[in-house]
């Protein structure tokens, strides 16, 4: 299971999802989907706007629980 780190990275630069939200122009819905893993797909649009937004690589973003 992929597990999205957009909480922790908010949160270093003391940024909240509302913030993340309006940059990206999508719903807090939709964001704390992806935060909760509750969606199967997400865009490459997506994946380049949380990195611009968080200052993040992909590495840095998603994260493998190996175990779930």
């Amino acid at each position: 299971m992929l597990y999205f780190k957009i909480e922790e990275l908010l949160k270093r630069k003391n940024k909240s999802k509302y913030w993340l939200c309006q940059k990206m122009n999508i719903t807090s819905h939709n964001l704390n989907r992806v935060i909760r893993g509750e969606t199967n797909s997400i865009s490459f649009k997506y994946l380049e706007e949380l990195c611009k937004y968080l200052d993040c690589t992909l590495d840095e973003l998603i994260q493998i629980d190996k175990e779930a």
